[in-house]
C-alpha cells in the first residue's frame, strides 16, 4: 500500500546552493532510520566564485551523514582531521555520534564543468550508538556491488537488498540504492524491510496506474509489493529499513532525547564541538532559537 507521496520543498544550504528537501516531512519524518534527504542540483551554471557554493563548518550529533554525487566534486573536512575529495559514485559515510563538525568546499572549478548534482541523507543512530565516537569512511565505486537486468541498473550504496551486500558500515538494518531504469523497465521494491520508499531524481514512474515525476518520494508499508514501471528513462534513490523509534531533530542535531539537543546547542555556542583543524577560520553560528522544545517545532533549516 502506498502510504504517502512527499513533494520536495526548496531550501538553501549556502549562498548559491538551493536544494530539494524531501525529509523530514511534517506528515512523515522518517523512512526506516532515514531522517533527512536533500537533493542538490543539477546546477549547470556554476558561479565564477565557486566558494559561494561552500557549506562552512557546522556541527552534527546522533546521526550519520551519507553523501553521494552524480556530478561534480566536493572536498569534505571534519573534526577528526579527515580531508576527503568526494567524487561521483562514491559513498562518504560520516558518523557524528557524540559530536563532529565538518565542511563541504568546492575548490576545483575544473571538476564542475559538467555541473553539480548530489544527494545527502542522514541516518539516525540507534540509542546505544548515539554517543559513539565520531568516524568517517570513504567507499569507492569498486567496493559497491552493481546489479543489472533488462533495462535495470542498480548500485547498492549501503545495507542489503535484492541479495546484494557490501562492507559499508551501518548501525541498523537498512537499504540504500542508486537505480537507473530504461523506459519500459519494471521492478519491485525489496520485500524484506519494514519501511520502504523511493525518490525520483529524474524521469517518470508509474505505480498502480498513477504516474509520478521528479522531486517526489513514494513511501510504502510492508506487505505490499508494487510494480514500479519506468514511463521514461529514470533515476531513483531507494531507501528504507527498520524504524528506530521517535527522534527529535533541530537544525543539524538528531537525538532520541530532547535534553540532548539542548546540550548540543550549548556545546556549539561554547566551542566544545571541535572545528576541522584544516578548516577552522570560519564557521556557521548557532541559529537564533525561536523554536519550542526540540521535536515540537521545525526549528531552523538544517544544513548538509
Amino acid at each position: 500500500m502506498l502510504d504517502i507521496v512527499i513533494e520536495a520543498r526548496q531550501a538553501a544550504i549556502s549562498k548559491a546552493v538551493k536544494v530539494k528537501r524531501i525529509l523530514p516531512f511534517r506528515l512523515r519524518r522518517m523512512v526506516g532510520p532515514f531522517i533527512f534527504m536533500d537533493h542538490a542540483g543539477p546546477i549547470l551554471n556554476i558561479p565564477s566564485e565557486t566558494s559561494s557554493l561552500d557549506v562552512l563548518p557546522h556541527p552534527h550529533i546522533g546521526l550519520s551523514t551519507v553523501s553521494y554525487l552524480f556530478d561534480g566534486q566536493v572536498t569534505h573536512r571534519d573534526s577528526l582531521g579527515v580531508e576527503q575529495i568526494i567524487r561521483p559514485g562514491e559513498v562518504n559515510w560520516m558518523t557524528a555520534g557524540s559530536g563532529i563538525a565538518h565542511s563541504e568546499r568546492f575548490e576545483e572549478p575544473s571538476s564542475l564543468t559538467g555541473g553539480l548534482e548530489m544527494i545527502q541523507t542522514w541516518v539516525a543512530l540507534p540509542e546505544s550508538d548515539e554517543e559513539a565516537a565520531p568516524s568517517f569512511n570513504n567507499y569507492t565505486p569498486e567496493q559497491l556491488p552493481v546489479f543489472t537486468d533488462k533495462g535495470v541498473w542498480m548500485r547498492l550504496i549501503a545495507g542489503s537488498a535484492y541479495g546484494l551486500q557490501n562492507n559499508v558500515k551501518t548501525n541498523s538494518p537498512l537499504f540504500y540504492l542508486h537505480v537507473v531504469l530504461q523506459q519500459g523497465a519494471a521492478f519491485a521494491l525489496p520485500a524484506e524491510h519494514s519501511e520502504r520508499g523511493f525518490y525520483i531524481v529524474k524521469g517518470s514512474i508509474e505505480v498502480s496506474g498513477f504516474t509520478y515525476g521528479p522531486g517526489k518520494m513514494l513511501v510504502f508499508s510492508k506487505g505490499t509489493d508494487p510494480l514500479i514501471i519506468a514511463k521514461a528513462d529514470s533515476t531513483l534513490m531507494l531507501l528504507g529499513g527498520e524504524p528506530l523509534g521517535e527522534r527529535f531533530i533541530w537544525w543539524n542535531f538528531v537525538s532520541s532525547r530532547e535534553e540532548r539537543i539542548e546540550q548540543a546547542k550549548e556545546d556549539w555556542k561554547q566551542g566544545r564541538i571541535i572545528l576541522p583543524p584544516n578548516d577552522n577560520k570560519e564557521f556557521i553560528p548557532l541559529p537564533y532559537d525561536q523554536s519550542k522544545p526540540a521535536g515540537t517545532s521545525p526549528g531552523p533549516e538544517p544544513l548538509s
